[in-house]
């Protein structure tokens, strides 16, 4: 019996060297100009090829996610090894045991889905645990969501991939092998374990793939997780962990300037930027040349550029304010989208903007009824704050192949805990519920909570195709909005696009421990006309003045495919440290 288990072993070591042989490391990686597009100095965060791109955040897990391309995968195996890198290279924004929705699209199709990537609220995670204690903890083991990412990138592999784990995986063990921290040479022992569980699993790649998520939320890792949580004073059990799966769902999409905009359903904030939009386009906004906010006409006659920044703050206002209203779960709540996005209510909301004056109040609507404004009283019980709480942060990720194929996806997870000798960190994604009962996003035991993560695809009948991933997150579908406007309506390229002045509001309530809105507030960018600045302070608004990147950090590709050929550029703002490769 020892005889066999030592060839076992063997055999799996083996099989180990074999898989990391077949991708060089880190350092190889990053240096090969002569392979990789990854530009250097002040250009590393734009790149443009023929075959593939991408752009990320950490420079090892854009070039581990080209390299990958460059070895035949796709964009969705690509993405898988970004994705899985970003937990090494960006560990304060994204972690092995946090979450990472996903947008793909299919360059044969066209066809656009959602791979959830979101973790429930465990069993034991219910309103009256947290009432007792004061509310949810923005940190620290209790406010850990069953790790919702391992999986949606396993389901991405198996729906989209040509790749097995193991073969996306080895960049990542590359990193963690130099043991620069101490929970690396854990997750190093962990992710060699699920490659060894996708060898042991069977023949073929998806019955190993599935091997994988098995041995990660069924298996020996999800009973550690269960013995450390419950000796640490955690919420998760092997039941969640084992319970767990990925969601495939339809995007919610709306036509904007021609172009279709496709976002992750109302568990996310992604529906409000598509309302915004929408409030946006009942103006008719004609744009007239040729520097960000800097000389734009609305139909009443000539004025001042303040304009454009006023009127889209104004529409943020009303969507984020509908967002922190309606949005959670909808397979536990009834969110009315299909009357959130209707035309007739945008025109209802549009009425609302004064462009003249800020708005300095929260004003949510009432879609069920088709009214521009909801009645104070469900209003108060609705739009309920919290503590004062730091706003957290993530990392971006998106990726093409030659083939059409595209990949948004925003990987997240911060302030948690290690699981033990897993080396796995849990992310805190529960502190975005709040314990309001009757409130729609009130934390209950399987329920998702309502998250600021929020990829977007667009695309166009001429071939074009636009995906964007913005970390920051309230702030990510602001800016979002803002990258839309540059490229779709303006004409930018996308290294233009994501370096170019923002604006940027908090007249919302937080998604992290519901912070109280500032209202009225508006954050711009220092470098804007002193006259811009001026008007915008006459409208009512409250101004500050910032440096950039200022709490956000856009990624943006472009895919032009027509005729089996395709032209990409990829950018990301470097003020904020993306970075983009092509080939």
């Amino acid at each position: 019996m020892i005889p066999r288990l030592i060839s076992a072993v063997t055999l799996l070591l083996l099989f180990v060297a074999d898989i990391r042989a077949q991708i060089p490391s880190d350092a190889p990686v990053a240096k090969r100009k002569s392979s990789i597009t990854l530009l250097s100095g002040s250009d590393e965060h734009r790149a443009e090829g023929k075959n593939g791109a991408v752009v990320a955040g950490g420079k090892a897990a854009t070039a581990a996610g080209i390299e990958i391309m460059k070895k035949g995968g796709n964009a969705a195996d690509a993405a898988a090894a970004t994705i899985l890198a970003l937990s090494v290279t960006d560990p304060k924004l994204f972690c092995f045991g946090g979450e990472v929705p996903i947008l793909y699209r299919d360059g044969k199709t066209k066809n656009v889905e959602v791979i959830c990537g979101q973790g429930v609220a465990p069993g034991l995670a219910t309103r009256a645990y947290f009432a007792k204690k004061g509310g949810i903890p923005n940190k620290g083991i209790e406010a850990a969501a069953v790790p919702g990412a391992l999986d949606a990138i396993v389901t991405l592999l198996i729906r989209h991939g040509s790749k097995t784990f193991g073969f996306v995986a080895a960049p990542t063990l590359s990193l963690l092998e130099k043991h620069a921290e101490p929970w690396h040479a854990d997750l190093e022992r962990t992710l060699i374990r699920l490659i060894a569980a996708e060898a042991l699993a069977g023949f073929g790649r998806e019955t190993g793939l599935k091997g994988v998520s098995d041995y990660f939320y069924r298996g020996p890792i999800a009973r550690e997780i269960d013995a450390w949580s419950k000796e640490n004073g955690g919420l998760i059990r092997y039941s969640d962990m084992a319970t767990h799966l990925t969601r495939i769902e339809s995007p919610i999409s709306k036509k904007f300037h021609g172009f279709q905009i496709f976002k992750c359903g109302a568990w996310s904030q992604g529906p409000a930027l598509l309302e915004a939009l929408d409030i946006v386009e009942c103006f008719s906004m004609k744009f007239s040349l040729t520097r960000p906010y800097g000389d734009y006409t609305i139909p009443r006659g000539p004025v001042e550029s303040a304009d454009l920044v006023h009127l889209s703050v104004e529409a943020l206002k009303l969507a984020l304010a509908d967002r922190d209203a309606y949005y959670a779960d909808p397979l536990f709540v009834d969110v009315p989208l299909d009357q959130l996005l209707s035309r007739e209510y945008a025109r209802a909301r549009a009425k609302l903007i004064d462009l003249d004056h800020a708005s300095l109040v929260q004003r949510p609507g009432d879609p069920l009824h088709g009214k521009a404004l909801l009645d104070e009283q469900r209003a108060k019980i609705l739009l309920r704050s919290g503590k004062d709480a730091a706003s957290n942060d993530t990392t971006t990720c998106l990726t093409a192949d030659k083939d059409g194929n595209v990949v948004a996806a925003t990987p997240s997870g911060w302030s948690g805990v290690v699981a033990g000798k897993t080396g796995v960190w849990l992310g805190s994604r529960l502190q975005s519920f709040n314990t309001w009962e009757g409130h729609p996003n009130c934390i209950e035991p399987g329920k998702r909570p309502r998250i600021t993560l929020s990829p977007t695809i667009a695309d166009d009948d001429s071939g074009s195709v636009f995906a964007i991933s913005v970390a920051g997150g309230d702030n990510q579908d602001q800016v979002t909005f803002q990258l839309i406007i540059n490229s779709l309506v303006i004409g930018m390229d996308v290294d233009e696009s994501v370096r170019s002045q923002r604006f940027l509001t908090d007249h919302m309530v937080g998604s992290f421990s519901q912070t109280p809105p500032k209202l009225g507030s508006l954050k711009l960018y220092e470098n804007f006309d002193p006259k811009i600045v001026e008007a915008l302070k006459a409208k009512g608004h409250v101004v500050t003045l910032h440096k950039p990147p200022m709490a956000a950090a856009p990624t943006m590709l472009r895919i032009e495919h027509q005729a089996n050929k395709s032209f990409m550029e990829a950018a990301g703002d470097p003020a904020a440290r993306r970075h983009a490769a092509a080939y």
